[in-house]
């Protein structure tokens, strides 16, 4: 090869990228990949998720610094480089009828605006694939969803010299290939659930499979299973970091390590867009592109 390889996973909040493709990043790292996160928000308005935490006056108050430092953890758990778009976290609204969202925050942003800081990243960083959210976030969360916009259109503006000149964001760069992340598959949670009720345990998904059916989601297309298996130990770590976010005794957690190895070894994508050519199913993010490089 005479070129890097460089992958971008763009996620909307501090824990995200630990949560959605961690262990493929991970996997790409270890083979001398060049991989960059790129985190929109502080995730300042999430909410404290580990109940060991919740009710601490210090998190509470430093929420922006406390998440700060759980993504420095988690960030050299996976051996990846990671940057920050500056945004501000929009918060989950709920309720009935459902509250504005705050003012300023990131769902709220001028999309083309919002989408020019990550043409720069992208200029600067070079990635020959991109990985982020569906149009539906992976799940509504208007920073998800914001996410999603915003990379889609990067995606293109990366390359476009009129909308977003070189002058003010680098020297123009048009990435190969974009990739949902679809970690959260139907497939991949009734085979789990399925494998732990033919050995006599515990399934965490059979609530998860009630709702699916109640929501009535579309099925998404997986065209790419990476295998990582081996990397599932460091996923889990760098999950773990993000302390105010995870419950190390939740359900995250649940499924032994071995069964999921043997049972599912993959994690899931969803190819979007690309402008190489290539054979689908594939197992590499990269296909097309290596022999290319």
């Amino acid at each position: 090869m005479t070129e890097q390889l460089r992958l971008m996973a763009v996620h909307a909040h501090p824990d995200d990228e630990s949560s959605k493709g961690a262990a493929t990043m991970a996997k790409y790292v270890s083979e001398g990949v060049d991989v960059l996160v790129v985190t929109c928000t502080g995730g300042e308005r999430g909410s404290i998720l580990n109940p060991k935490l919740q009710g601490d006056p210090y998190i509470e108050e430093h929420i922006h610094e406390v998440r700060k430092k759980e993504m420095d953890e988690a960030r050299e758990i996976l051996g990846v480089k990671q940057e920050w778009l500056g945004f501000v976290d929009s918060g989950l609204p709920e309720g009935d009828p459902l509250p504005p969202l705050p003012e300023g925050c990131f769902a709220l942003e001028d999309e083309e605006k919002a989408a020019g800081r990550l043409v720069r990243s992208i200029r600067a960083f070079r990635p020959q694939v991109i990985t982020t959210y569906d149009e539906n976030g992976g799940y509504p969360h208007p920073d998800h969803i914001m996410t999603h916009t915003i990379t889609m259109i990067a995606f293109e503006g990366a390359a476009d010299t009129e909308t977003f000149p070189e002058s003010e964001f680098g020297p123009a760069w048009q990435p190969q290939k974009l990739y949902y992340n679809q970690g959260f598959n139907r497939p991949r949670t009734v085979a789990l659930h399925e494998a732990l009720l033919a050995r006599g345990l515990e399934s965490p998904y059979g609530e998860w499979l009630e709702r699916w059916k109640e929501f009535e989601r579309v099925e998404r297309t997986l065209t790419t299973h990476v295998p990582c298996a081996e990397f599932f130990e460091i996923r889990d770590k760098a999950l773990i970091a993000h302390a105010t976010q995870i419950d190390p005794d939740g359900g995250w957690f649940r499924v032994p390590m071995d069964i999921q190895r043997e049972v599912w070894p993959t994690e899931e994508y969803e190819l979007a867009k690309s402008l190489v050519d290539t054979s689908l199913p594939e197992s590499d993010l990269f296909a097309g592109i290596r022999d290319n490089a």
